[in-house]
């Protein structure tokens, strides 16, 4: 019995030890990501961005930390508080919580679940009743119309997400995200934005180049981000659901914005990009130390990730603004039945040929 409690406790502190750096690590890169975002700007705009904060300014998202904590936190007198004051919490947990089945590096992840992609499904639906909550406990009309607007333009793009993947699961037979990125393992081209698994597949580019496209398309509606940031449109709604928000909350609010754009940065990666996978094998890497091979693979998911994150930061430099029919068109006249038959066709193929049928 002594044994088995024992066990637990070292297993338990594992992987506690586990989850706390995962998050010491996400708040660090949400920080500087924060930066680096603002430095693109700056540059498309011809100006220097932050730079008196520290060293080329690089502890000014760690000022701006300071000054949301020491502002003042008011609740309207009509707003629901409890709800006004759940509705971060909901967003930040559930933004958090999604990074517990992504693969880092070969055997780096929180838990590898045999249904990671069904995981993340239902995390990611779950995210918008912390936008809904926040809308209506705000007991505001821009909030609440903010909120409808979020919740119509996530559920309408979750689905045209949702076609998207199951063209990667069907290539990879597996909802496992470990074994989705091992499936990409050689030479870039095996990567599942060129058709995954082999030279034979190469011909699905002409599919899956256009999923990846819509994938990323549709992660920018679902994360709220220019051009598709129609519930929090500062020249209609001034900051839609998020307006009477303020210090700390509001914080809390922009903290799961930014972790789930890192995430489908990240997702982007792993679905399509080969992961952790290097885009060439090296010679002699079977004979490296575990931990050194992790390094190796956690340094190209970084790779990948910031490169998802550059493509998030110049979209949101370069587009403007759809209106909202254009979005709502956007997502079911277009994504919707293109993914409906890119499933089809990768289906096909990989009866047909892919298996040798």
């Amino acid at each position: 019995m002594d044994n088995d409690f024992l066990s637990g406790l070292v297993w338990f502190l594992l992987h506690l030890g586990q989850i706390l750096l995962v998050t010491v690590v996400l708040l660090l890169s949400v920080a500087f990501l924060i930066l680096t975002e603002r430095k693109v700007f700056a540059g498309a705009q011809m100006r220097k961005g932050p730079n008196v904060v520290g060293p080329f300014g690089l502890l000014q998202s760690f000022a701006d930390l300071g000054k949301f904590v020491l502002k003042e936190l008011i609740v309207p007198d009509g707003a629901d508080k409890f709800l006004f004051m759940l509705a971060p919490v909901i967003s930040v947990i559930l933004a958090f919580g999604a990074w517990a089945a992504i693969p880092f590096a070969h055997g780096w992840v929180v838990s590898d679940i045999n249904v990671g992609v069904l995981y993340l499904f239902a995390v990611s639906s779950l995210g918008v009743y912390g936008v809904i909550v926040a809308g209506w406990a705000s007991n505001s009309k821009y909030p609440f119309l903010g909120a409808l607007r979020s919740a119509a333009q996530m559920v309408s793009y979750e689905v045209s997400i949702g076609f998207v993947i199951i063209t990667v699961v069907i290539l990879s037979g597996s909802m496992n995200l470990q074994t989705i990125v091992a499936h990409q393992g050689g030479w870039f081209w095996h990567w599942n934005v060129f058709g995954g698994g082999s030279l034979r597949n190469l011909p699905l580019t002409l599919v899956m180049l256009p999923m990846a496209g819509i994938f990323f398309i549709s992660a920018l509606a679902e994360t709220n981000r220019p051009p598709f940031d129609l519930a929090e449109a500062e020249s209609e709604l001034v900051a839609g659901y998020q307006i009477e928000y303020s210090s700390g909350l509001y914080l809390m609010i922009y903290l799961a914005e930014m972790c789930n754009i890192i995430l489908m940065s990240g997702l982007l990666g792993v679905f399509f990009l080969g992961g952790w996978q290097a885009p060439f094998p090296v010679p002699g890497i079977e004979h490296w130390a575990p931990t050194l091979l992790s390094f190796w693979g956690f340094f190209w998911f970084l790779v990948k990730t910031l490169f998802g994150f550059f493509l998030f930061v110049m979209a949101r430099v370069i587009v403007p603004r759809y209106r909202y029919d254009q979005l709502m068109r956007l997502g079911w006249k277009i994504f919707l039945p293109t993914s409906l038959v890119a499933v089809a066709i990768v289906a096909g193929w990989q009866v047909f040929v892919g298996h040798g049928v």
